[in-house]
């Protein structure tokens, strides 16, 4: 009987552990599958440090090397370490920041030396990767020189130092303002020893940001001992010292304990602002550690995948976490900010941002953000028309009260109409549309030409196809706001300036090409293979094969200029499968993730594989975007096949694994391709939810066979912001051959 009993206990526990299994191993917090590593390599130009959604400050590591692939001051391929500083670029091509650099020591170094070089540091120190980690809101590395192990965390306007030193000794911390990489140069400089436990200052810079001012503030664990100022090369024995580049040295007793805390906070505006920026609350590194942990898990939820591949949810995760670094937060906690014209101003009733990336991030990480941070968007939006106010024109790229002038178009004017058209409140649309009209109506970057002419001419601009080409892109959107605001004469208008594509389609070879100003002739010789990096050429950072394809605003007109269906999509299968040569002595570092002629790293190509949909064939879109997500993207420091550009890069994996992505990213509605997880659950306001579920799925099955909306048969190719916003179940069957007839049986065939 004892046996008996002993062997239905055992069955009841048996039972139980199969039935309770999925509780016994709990689910990770989303931020654990994130790699913050993914993109520090290769041409990535990520950075593994510690920030919080759109922070203020970016505390990471920098490695002193002034080359392309360090633009975010960091690259994986390295082993030296020259500080942490306080200001970084996500992913972008520009090597600018890198502002206030802190760097532990444990001996005294002589901050005299002129330093032209990394070589030059005398507080550099070499690190192994088998002694670093990141996850996101936190950074950790140990220092093999002077075996000081570094801890970096943030809160959304204060950075979190922590050094623990080995046993008895010397405690020191560097700080140099005469920091510099790539572009930047220091100015003006300041250090102010305030008291025993406070320093503060600031950097004036320039670079590719002309005019950047930068304020901070550095509040001590424990007392400082001894300091030592060098303005420019020269030591000081006061407690303030000014000049091009100030450096000093402070000394901390090591008899209280092995560990330095260390609180920095920045300004755009003053010292004193710098201090109410800075954290009062007393908390201690290992809470707002954990703080920014459930920020960043409450941010990355905001999409939930399934997959048994967790190196799936590695690279997801990953590219969700970095689709949220930027736009950077701007203004103070008192609202207040530098603008273009170093004025300061007050954003009331909103957040001012920076680092507005919009060359890239118009196409997809914009219109993610309306899904991850609606309640943001109407900020970003007001930080747009805030420099419309000065200026009297919408912004390029603005950095730091810059305004950059990099990149074509106008691309604030298509995240303005996104938001707009998404029903996104918190702005003045008549504010806005009169920013938008007016841009457009100036006669700077080449509008000039376009509006005398109806495109660029190719002999009185360079990179006239592309400038074009975005323009008329930019004058669609115009139009279409235009129409919602019942202003019919500037829809006309502005809807026909959006036909320029057509001055420069040339039906004999398929491309668009830079055309003269007679109207009539070519810019010849031609080469679709040809690329001079942002010189004496008619497209931008590529060649004809990559830029011919920006028409996402009228495709059906664009598939009509080709002749058919067939012709198009023909096109468009050669631009995958042709040759990767490009020609050229100058050829443009940004060509790169090629498939074919497809250069997935650089964003002008992001679209193109969503046009099959609109020339009936959907089969081609899901069979390219399952093998650009399968190809472009992996978990190694190398996993980006390009700059991941303020969140870009990432985005176009976010919203293409999750099964749709907005071809025409002002439009309001997106363009299906193949969903490569299970199931993804967006979730919306009011705790509703949209769920993408692929029935299925698996490597090989990346064909849609059918799908339903809410249990209601569902064939076409694309679906509304608003249909996802009214929550629900987008199911799909997925096989391993393509069903010709899912998504066109309701579109008239032209061939």
């Amino acid at each position: 009987m004892k046996n008996i009993t002993k062997s239905i206990l055992f069955l009841v526990l048996i039972t139980s552990c199969k039935n309770n299994v999925n509780n016994s191993l709990p689910e990770k917090d989303s931020s654990e599958f994130v790699n913050s590593f993914i993109g520090t390599g290769g041409h990535g130009h990520t950075y593994p440090g510690a920030t919080v959604p759109f922070g203020m400050v970016q505390v990471s590591p920098d490695n002193g090397i002034s080359s392309w692939d360090w633009c975010s001051g960091y690259h994986y391929s390295d082993s030296i370490i020259a500080g942490f500083s306080h200001l970084h670029l996500s992913g972008t091509g520009i090597g600018d920041l890198a502002d206030i650099l802190f760097m532990p020591v444990n001996k005294n170094v002589d901050l005299t030396i002129n330093t032209t070089s990394r070589d030059s540091l005398p507080y550099k120190s070499s690190y192994s990767h088998d002694n670093e980690k990141a996850s996101p809101g936190y950074y950790q590395v140990f220092l093999e020189t002077p075996k000081i192990n570094v801890e970096l965390t943030s809160s959304l306007r204060t950075a979190y130092h922590k050094y623990t030193f080995s046993e008895n000794d010397k405690q020191s911390v560097v700080v140099d303002l005469g920091f510099a990489i790539n572009w930047d140069k220091a100015l003006s400089t300041s250090i102010t020893i305030e008291d025993e436990y406070t320093m503060s200052g600031y950097r004036f810079s320039t670079g590719w940001a002309k005019n950047q001012k930068v304020f901070f503030v550095a509040k001590f664990s424990k007392p400082i001992s001894q300091h030592v100022l060098v303005v420019d090369g020269k030591q000081r024995e006061n407690m303030f010292a000014e000049g091009d580049k100030v450096k000093s040295q402070l000394f901390f007793d090591n008899k209280i304990s092995n560990e330095l805390f260390v609180k920095v906070a920045v300004s755009s505006v003053s010292v004193s602002n710098a201090k109410e920026n800075l954290d009062i609350d007393d908390l201690t590194f290992e809470k707002v550690k954990a703080e920014s942990k459930t920020i960043w898990d409450t941010a990355l939820n905001k999409i939930e995948v399934e997959t048994p591949v967790d190196s799936l949810k590695t690279i997801f995760y990953t590219a969700l976490y970095h689709s949220q670094i930027a736009p950077v937060t701007y203004s103070d906690k008192n609202g207040e900010f530098r603008k273009e014209n170093d004025s300061i101003v007050t954003a009331t009733n909103y957040i001012a941002y920076s680092t507005l990336s919009l060359w890239d991030t118009f196409r997809a990480e914009n219109p993610l953000l309306t899904f991850l941070a609606p309640d943001k968007v109407s900020d970003m939006v007001n930080s747009m028309l805030a420099y419309y106010e000065t200026k009297k024109i919408l912004p390029v790229w603005t950095l730091y009260a810059n305004e950059t002038n990099t990149m074509t178009g106008y691309h604030s004017i298509p995240v303005i109409v996104d938001a707009y058209k998404k029903g996104i409140k918190g702005f003045d649309a008549e504010k806005a549309y009169e920013a938008m009209k007016q841009t457009m109506m100036q006669d700077d970057r080449g509008l000039n030409f376009y509006k005398k002419y109806g495109y660029v001419p190719y002999n009185l601009l360079d990179e006239s196809v592309t400038i074009t080409l975005e323009y008329a892109f930019d004058d669609w959107c115009v139009a279409q706001m235009a129409k919602d605001l019942g202003k019919e004469d500037d829809y006309k208008y502005f809807l026909n300036r959006s036909k320029a594509y057509q001055y420069l389609f040339d039906p004999e070879t398929g491309f668009m090409r830079g055309k003269s100003e007679n109207g009539k002739s070519w810019n010849e010789p031609f080469d679709p293979k040809h690329s001079n990096h942002r010189e004496q050429t008619d497209y931008t950072e590529g060649n004809a094969w990559q830029h011919s394809w920006f028409v996402p605003h009228n495709v059906e007109d664009f598939i009509s200029l080709h002749g058919s269906d067939n012709i198009f999509t023909n096109r468009l299968e050669e631009l995958f499968t042709e040759s990767s040569e490009i020609t050229g002595n100058n050829i443009s570092a940004d060509i790169s993730g090629l498939i074919g002629q497809y250069a997935h790293g650089n964003e002008p190509s992001h679209h193109i594989a969503y046009m099959f949909n609109k020339a009936n064939k959907p089969w081609r879109t899901q069979y390219w975007v399952h093998h650009i997500l399968n190809t472009q993207y992996n978990t190694t420091p190398n996993g980006l096949s390009g700059n991941e550009d303020c969140g870009q890069m990432s985005a176009w994996y976010v919203f293409s694994s999750i099964g749709f992505y907005p071809m025409n990213p002002a439009s309001g509605d997106y363009e299906i391709g193949s969903p490569l997880f299970e199931k993804s659950t967006i979730k919306l306001a009011e705790e509703k939810t949209f769920v993408i579920e692929a029935e299925n799925i698996s490597n090989t099955n990346f064909y849609i066979q059918s799908a339903t909306l809410n249990g209601v048969e569902f064939n076409q190719t694309s679906i509304s912001h608003q249909q996802i916003l009214e929550g629900g179940i987008l199911h799909f069957v997925m096989g391993s051959e393509p069903n010709k007839t899912w998504g066109v049986t309701l579109k008239k065939n032209k061939n």
